[in-house]
């Protein structure tokens, strides 16, 4: 398995494209007026508790105030208010913790006008940026992410990653970081952690108890409300989440991110440092690398499967709705219930491929085939978990109703990933249709379905509008010689001057349509 990340600079953004073995798996945008991302963390003031909701309004400079709920205030609250105000007031300047002296921690089930007050410093965490007509989503229980471990301010608590399976290991683990974790400060141990020695792992450490200490040194000079810690940069964090050993290229077309991703490598990954390359093309980078053929035809309504099966994706004010359809597949199963599973354990890949890729969150409800047999949706089951293993959203999904429906709730900490995939009618109506990119994969699927089809016909026609035509036939090899190196068949191509732009039919020897 080879991953790639791919980065294309703007004035405006910076866009970074994930690919697993060529396939794009996640994208993400980084705009220059993002001042909100997840991670970044503000010294604010408590605006008002609301005592109804047990949660209070927080100005955070945002047009809207931040959301902070009771539950999200953390259990050492008293502790941090009043190293807050130690340090804002110049009568403590040891940040270390170790000799703070600690409060004891609120009661988990209390009202928050028993802890916080109007008008009081604080310092919270962007857990979900601000999304549609929402304000920010905080919490004032911070955490430092590193490579391998986060570190928790206000916290003693030493906890291990679940998806490291291997109990020798999580206590391995635990064992270390017990022996190199300051006082006054909690670790979650990340999964990219497992195998690592105790040298790498209190080199994180280090790092992240610098960065605290920097933190803290701009707090009682710093207004209310101003961020005081910046998450890294999109590529950096990226990096720091996704990077493995399986990473084989990151290619980017800017000098200066390209610096700062090697720069970055060198220290997570010092072996890795080659892989990042300065790409200077004269095709786009996204062309040159074939994603913006995927994000014409990943996006939008319908999402194209193999062999005919495609997905309809519907967003509602509640949830998302997915429908998977068999088209007009053709196969060799034996019966329905074979051919039903075989396209519902490729629409389950695709669905999770699709969920990282828009970055759907909140329900999703999956309307599969049905399948009468409860091993076959015991299968698609196990089959989705695995595919969505990867995926960094906290997500949970339940098992296939008797109507065929799985539900899968997912967090979403950013604005879903939109892209508009219609054009403009070239015939001039007005009207949008599909980004004419995509009419070549629906030929090429409509193409393997008949030559793979039961009914042998011995010359196949396609009529097309004159454009296409000459797009298909032009170079060597044009397109249409593929079709003959795949399918060993000579496809005749007739233009139409009658047909819309994106229009064509293939018919038979007789001149019928085939459908």
């Amino acid at each position: 398995m080879n991953r790639e990340l791919i980065v294309r600079s703007s004035s405006e953004a910076v866009d970074f494209a994930l690919l697993k073995d060529g396939k794009l798996i996640e994208l993400h945008k980084d705009e220059d007026d993002n001042n909100f991302s997840v991670g970044d963390i503000f010294l604010a003031k408590i605006r008002k508790p609301v005592t109804g909701l047990n949660a209070a309004f927080v100005n955070v400079g945002y047009e809207k105030d931040a959301f902070l709920h009771y539950h999200d205030l953390g259990p050492q609250l008293s502790s941090m208010l009043k190293f807050i105000k130690k340090v804002r007031t110049g009568k403590l300047k040891e940040y270390t913790l170790k000799n703070f002296p600690f409060e004891k921690d609120i009661d988990k089930n209390g009202s928050i006008n028993d802890v916080i007050k109007a008008n009081q410093s604080l310092l919270v965490q962007i857990v979900k940026e601000p999304i549609s007509t929402k304000g920010p989503r905080i919490s004032s229980e911070l955490s430092l992410a590193g490579r391998y471990l986060v570190m928790v301010p206000f916290s003693d608590r030493v906890s291990v990653s679940q998806k490291i399976g291997s109990k020798e290991e999580k206590d391995r683990l635990i064992r270390l970081v017990k022996s190199i974790k300051p006082k006054g400060f909690g670790v979650i141990i990340r999964t990219v952690a497992e195998g690592k020695k105790v040298a790498e792992l209190d080199k994180d450490l280090q790092d992240l108890l610098t960065k605290w200490s920097t933190m803290c040194k701009t707090m009682p000079k710093a207004p209310h409300p101003s961020k005081v810690l910046i998450e890294l940069n999109r590529a950096s964090s990226i990096l720091r989440d996704v990077f493995n050993d399986s990473f084989t290229g990151i290619h980017v077309d800017d000098e200066t991110l390209y610096h700062q991703i090697r720069d970055y490598l060198h220290e997570i990954a010092p072996q890795k440092e080659s892989i990042v390359k300065r790409y200077s093309g004269s095709a786009p980078i996204f062309e040159r690398f074939g994603i913006e053929r995927q994000i014409k035809t990943s996006f939008g309504k319908t999402a194209s499967m193999s062999k005919g099966a495609y997905l309809v994706i519907e967003h509602t004010e509640a949830l998302h709705v997915i429908d998977v359809n068999s088209g007009n597949r053709s196969n060799k199963a034996k019966n329905q219930e074979d051919t039903a599973l075989e396209v519902n354990l490729l629409a389950a890949s695709e669905i999770a491929r699709q969920l990282r890729l828009r970055d759907m969150g909140g329900i999703i409800v999956v309307d599969f085939i049905d399948m009468t047999k409860g091993d076959h949706r015991r299968k698609l089951f196990d089959h989705l978990r695995e595919e969505m293993k990867d995926d960094r959203a906290k997500h949970k999904i339940l098992p296939p109703s008797k109507f065929g429906l799985v539900q899968i709730t997912r967090q979403r900490v950013r604005p879903e990933m939109n892209i508009k995939t219609s054009e403009e009618n070239p015939n001039g109506s007005g009207r949008e249709v599909e980004a004419p990119i995509v009419l070549i994969d629906k030929i090429n699927v409509d193409l393997e379905r008949i030559v793979n089809s039961n009914k042998k016909h011995k010359d196949i026609v396609l009529n097309i509008h004159p454009f296409i035509a000459a797009y298909l036939t032009k170079g060597m090899p044009s397109i249409r010689f593929k079709w003959w190196l795949d399918h060993k068949k000579w496809i005749k191509i007739q233009p139409r001057d009658a047909y819309t732009y994106l229009e064509y039919r293939f018919k038979n020897e007789a001149g019928r349509t085939i459908r």
